[in-house]
């Protein structure tokens, strides 16, 4: 190894792709941001992510070692579960066509929250907290659990997807249906369609959050969504007795 070889992190989201490079100590080199364009498909996004990472590569003196994926939904060998955000997901062997696309032997790919979850954990706002709750507000919406300093998998590495709890009983699709009720209501993507048919024109979570300020529809569905949230973070808490709950996710940007 060579003081000059780097690493390489790449971040899909349902809205953005974030990618990094860093040092062998961890220190961030370089990063970029690009727009998902989920609605292009799966073959798309990765193209243009691949393409992304070996410009920033191209750019660095050393060697590539190695590369950190996340990706929300349960990554399985051959496709990821629960990832309505990213179409097309649901039949990609992403570890496999990362591998391939990168051209590296050493690839690791995990869930995005549950890799949040473990940063915050070990060097974060959850750090000598246990057991501890993190609840990423993003395009969509989902939770990691720290007991003992290790996050929580679950038996089917389902564990903390949340978007897909029913808001009540009246609920009658979720998961098995291909629906995640919570998810479809209270996450920025919700927020931004509940918003754009309420406004009447297209409008992402964070304009609604904007108009808040001074046109009551969207204050009535921020207050709306935040209160929901709140019922179900406070269940979460009675659930778990968490010594600490951490926030995260694109969706913080509009905290304020």
């Amino acid at each position: 190894m060579s003081p000059r070889d780097f690493v390489l992190a790449i971040d899909f989201g349902g809205t953005k792709i974030a990618l990094a490079t860093a040092d062998l100590d961890g220190r961030p080199l370089e990063r970029s941001l690009l727009a998902t364009e989920a609605h292009e498909g799966a073959p798309h996004a990765l193209r243009r992510a691949l393409a992304e990472a070996a410009a920033l590569a191209a750019r660095r003196a050393g060697r590539c070692l190695g590369a950190g994926v996340v990706s929300p939904g349960v990554i399985r060998p051959d496709r990821v579960d629960l990832v309505p955000t990213l179409p097309g997901w649901e039949r990609l062997a992403l570890h496999d066509v990362l591998r391939e696309g990168l051209g590296l032997d050493c690839v690791a790919v995990g869930n995005d929250v549950k890799a949040a979850a473990e940063a915050e954990a070990r060097w974060g706002s959850l750090r000598d907290a246990d057991p501890a709750l993190f609840v990423s507000l993003g395009t969509g919406l989902a939770a990691a659990l720290v007991v003992g300093g290790r996050v929580v998998v679950g038996a089917h590495g389902a564990a903390g997807e949340v978007g897909y709890s029913l808001r009540g009983v009246a609920d009658e699709l979720g998961a098995a249906d291909g629906r995640a009720p919570l998810e479809e209501f209270a996450s920025g993507g919700g927020l931004g369609r509940r918003g754009s048919e309420a406004l009447g024109q297209p409008v992402s979570a964070g304009e609604v959050f904007a108009r808040a300020e001074r046109d009551p529809r969207a204050r009535a569905l921020v207050e709306e969504t935040l209160a929901e949230l709140a019922v179900h973070v406070a269940n979460w808490a009675v659930l778990v007795d968490p010594a600490r709950i951490a926030v995260g996710g694109g969706l913080m940007g509009s905290r304020e």
